[in-house]
């Protein structure tokens, strides 16, 4: 698996890199993004969810949902890209920035086309989980996920590889693997 790719946005000398966020972004369009983040975790229609999340720089594909109680990061969402056709479950949170002890760290979040991940994940900053993979339920992803596969636990570790051939019924094995 890839390290994760984050840069330090703010190094600080007295080991509490929480105390000094208002150095990296505006506390007003923080304020802003809490509270459409906030508005969108518990509204029920997907399209103004996503127009809302895409108002404060999410980069969505066409026909992503999200389930409810779903969070996204409220200093930087405009570091979150989301592919066509992806669900995020229900109380999954997508973090694009970390506070380590003396530092404030940021990465882009890359979620491919196709993507499942399941209920109450935790995403990391820095990651990319690629294009037809799910991610299962109460999983930790802490580094890349590569294409077509099948990942979880904490931290999330790939499971199988997910076929992507038609079957009889004509639908890819990925969407069989989902329907069941």
């Amino acid at each position: 698996m890839a390290q994760r790719k984050t840069r330090t946005l703010i190094k600080c000398s007295d080991k509490n890199s929480l105390r000094y966020w208002t150095k990296a972004k505006n506390p007003l369009i923080v304020a802003l993004n809490y509270i459409i983040i906030a508005i969108c975790r518990i509204l029920p229609s997907l399209s103004l969810k996503c127009w809302l999340l895409r108002r404060i720089g999410v980069k969505l594909g066409n026909n992503v949902s999200f389930g409810l109680e779903s969070t996204l990061d409220i200093f930087f969402p405009e570091l979150i890209e989301i592919g066509n056709n992806s669900i995020i479950g229900f109380n999954t949170v997508i973090l694009a920035h970390e506070f380590l002890i003396d530092e404030l760290r940021v990465g882009e979040v890359r979620i491919g086309k196709n993507v499942t991940i399941g209920a109450n994940c935790t995403i990391l900053p820095g990651v990319e989980i690629g294009d037809n993979s799910i991610i299962s339920a109460h999983s930790l992803v802490n580094s890349d996920i590569p294409p077509n596969v099948l990942a979880g636990g904490v931290p999330a570790r790939v499971i199988k590889k997910l076929g992507m051939q038609k079957s009889p019924t004509n639908k890819t094995l990925h969407q069989q693997n989902a329907d069941s």
